[in-house]
């Protein structure tokens, strides 16, 4: 069973995400949760986030 959740993102990174999703051929929602997911078993893998810096905020300014 998937929940729901609200979450709110920048609109600057929801247009990266779009963009990436579309060049993936998935959803927004989908690619969130593939994002997510692939976090997750990173973090099982290893131990350790995908970044080291992964509470600083980013850059966008792509």
């Amino acid at each position: 069973m998937k929940k729901q959740i609200p979450l709110r993102v920048s609109e600057k990174l929801y247009s990266e995400l779009s963009k990436w999703a579309e060049d993936d051929f998935r959803s927004i929602n989908g690619q969130i949760e593939y994002l997510l997911t692939e976090c997750v078993k990173q973090r099982k893998k290893s131990g350790k986030y995908v970044s080291d810096q992964i509470d600083k905020p980013i850059d966008l300014d792509i």
